[in-house]
């Protein structure tokens, strides 16, 4: 009879852990972040999920071409490491099946110099280093544009010029697109009277602010809002969607206010 006894009690044990783990893992969310300042945004909003019985778990990458293609595969819940222009190209070269959830914030670029300490010092001839990723172009054109060392053909879809769309260039800056975003740093660092374009997520790791250090930056009014990417069959799903209104919440825009100081622009639900 003993034997029968613990027998049951072995038994529903198992059954309770298994239940309390299938019940645990459904309340899991993986999401997939490049490091700053995305997952220390997570970091931020995971306590609050906790309380709420939602684990967040945060996957970090050093780079941009996997998060999209693990998400599209399954391997993760969401990304938070993309602008929406980014995203958008992305779907299109592909064919992932994915939606934008919300915007979270934006990230201002920055033109950076190691030898060029002002505006004024841009010399004829010099070389522009940007980002091999071709959404990031019509971003850093827009922005030369908009201080006046460019000027893009009328009517071109700012978004998605190209160097091609360049119609007036008096200093005949010479635009290198031949670096991977996550050795924009190592350019800046290497070159020699350059200037650099960088992804202000990378700026910050390397100790740059784009308020302090850039020659030039963006203003607040940017389009490229980070969003969170999840696949179009969990659109409707309650846990990512909590996840948005979570880092859409005053409490966590107002984390990104105070921590970033100006290097990182809260949009709300806007």
């Amino acid at each position: 009879m003993k034997k029968i006894v613990t027998l049951l009690v072995v038994l529903l044990s198992v059954s309770f852990l298994a239940a309390c783990s299938e019940d645990s893992a459904e309340n899991e969310i993986k999401v997939g972040a490049t490091s700053v300042p995305h997952a220390e945004v997570l970091e931020e909003a995971k306590p609050i999920l906790e309380e709420e019985g939602i684990t967040l778990t945060i996957e970090t990458y050093t780079d941009y071409a996997l998060p999209n293609e693990d998400l599209s595969r399954g391997e993760i819940d969401a990304n938070y490491f993309q602008h929406i222009p980014f995203f958008e190209l992305s779907m299109d070269d592909n064919g992932y099946d994915l939606v934008n959830l919300g915007g979270i914030h934006i990230e201002p670029l920055g033109v950076y110099s190691k030898d060029i300490s002002s505006v004024e010092e841009i010399e004829e001839g010099t070389e522009v280093i940007i980002s091999r990723n071709v959404p990031d172009h019509g971003r850093i054109l827009s922005l030369f544009e908009a201080q006046g060392f460019i000027t893009l053909a009328e009517g071109v879809d700012k978004a998605g010029a190209t160097v091609d769309d360049i119609i007036d260039n008096p200093l005949n800056l010479t635009f290198s697109p031949d670096v991977n975003p996550e050795f924009l740093i190592e350019a800046y660092e290497n070159e020699s009277d350059t200037l650099v374009a960088i992804n202000t997520n990378y700026a910050i790791e390397a100790g740059l602010s784009p308020a302090d250090d850039a020659l030039f930056v963006e203003d607040s009014d940017s389009l490229y809002v980070n969003i969170i990417a999840a696949r179009a069959e969990d659109e409707d799903d309650e846990h990512l969607n909590r996840l948005v209104e979570v880092l859409q919440s005053e409490e966590i825009q107002s984390f990104i206010e105070e921590q970033y100081e100006g290097q990182v622009v809260p949009v709300g639900a806007n």
